[in-house]
């Protein structure tokens, strides 16, 4: 298969200043070497714990702040960070559907405005062009005709995500960043949404890569599943096999964290606990870094960092009991 997006170790840091003069005396490791590759017209879901980096991926991807180190080749194209020409290279290949709906909308203006604003910033388009890309795209995700003359604080939150996601789509991209885009809308309306991503997916062939903590929400959507921890993947994995046969302890932990809606099943199951909390990125620990929260840790997972390699065909993990 084709591929949309190749990452190649790439880190990002954030200098930790001290005193007056901003002396630097250390970094925060929100992205410290990782590795991937997304397919055209697949779904590339990226879990972890908060704080652990996924947001901070995703930014560096969509060059809204320049990466440390590392490569970002899209499309078969290694592209770089520049504040001044991003949304003339981009825009028009790359988009994002974000967090809080509500947040990402401008509030002074209509929902009209706000998703054609992308085409009116390519300026390829007249106005007729506009308002018949307007209306099909209502019909795609489920807005009314009449959508268009209200303003963001008149909607619903899962027609306020609608809109951002026309909006993404407005362009027709190649590849979407869809960071937690489902985590603050309500129980009933999270299916709805996941679904329109799937089917606008079938019916333009676009490649997300979708950012949660709810690995229950990552499995409906996704093909392949990279688990995230402090700055680093530690598992990848497609997805039914990283479900049935989770190799990185903190996968396991991860999964025990989803509910089992029966009771009965709920007694059954062997719940994997992680020990304390997440360390601080200041000051990541030696050899593997989940090894102070581990369960199954050994002698030598604190003084050497696992290898990250294929396990079985198409399964990666990082961890010293698969040696």
């Amino acid at each position: 298969m084709d591929t949309i997006l190749k990452i190649d170790q790439l880190k990002k840091y954030f200098p930790v200043t001290k005193g007056f003069f901003k002396h630097q005396i250390g970094n925060v490791k929100a992205v410290d070497g990782v590795s991937f590759t997304v397919e055209k017209g697949k779904t590339f879901g990226l879990v972890g714990e908060s704080g652990c980096g996924k947001t901070t991926l995703g930014r560096c991807i969509l060059q809204t702040i320049p990466p440390t180190g590392g490569k970002i080749i899209f499309d078969g194209e290694e592209i770089f960070y520049d504040s001044m020409t991003r949304q003339k290279i981009l825009i028009a290949k790359m988009q994002a559907v974000f967090q809080d709906p509500y947040n990402s909308l401008n509030p002074r203006h209509r929902v009209r405005r706000i998703i054609a604003e992308p085409l009116v910033i390519q300026g390829h388009f007249n106005r007729h062009e506009i308002n018949d890309r307007l209306l099909m795209l209502y019909g795609m995700v489920g807005l009314p005709e009449d959508i268009g003359e209200r303003y963001p604080h008149m909607l619903s939150g899962g027609q306020q995500q609608r809109v951002c996601i026309a909006r993404a789509m407005v362009v027709q991209p190649d590849f979407i960043v869809c960071d937690e885009p489902v985590s603050a809308l309500d129980v009933s309306i999270r299916a709805q949404i996941i679904n329109l991503l799937i089917s606008l997916q079938k019916r333009t062939e676009v490649s997300y890569l979708f950012i949660s903590h709810d690995l229950s929400v990552v499995h409906h959507i996704s093909d392949i599943i990279a688990v995230m921890y402090l700055g680093k993947i530690v598992e990848i994995s497609p997805k039914t096999d990283l479900y049935e046969k989770p190799m990185h302890p903190y996968t396991r932990v991860l999964l025990s964290a989803i509910p089992i809606p029966d009771p009965i099943l709920e007694k059954k199951r062997v719940n994997v606990m992680a020990k304390g909390e997440v360390p601080s990125a200041v000051s990541i620990p030696s050899g593997c870094r989940f090894h102070p929260r581990c369960p199954e840790a050994m002698k030598k997972c604190s003084r050497e960092e696992p290898v990250f390699r294929e396990v079985t065909p198409g399964h990666w993990a990082q961890c010293h009991l698969l040696n």
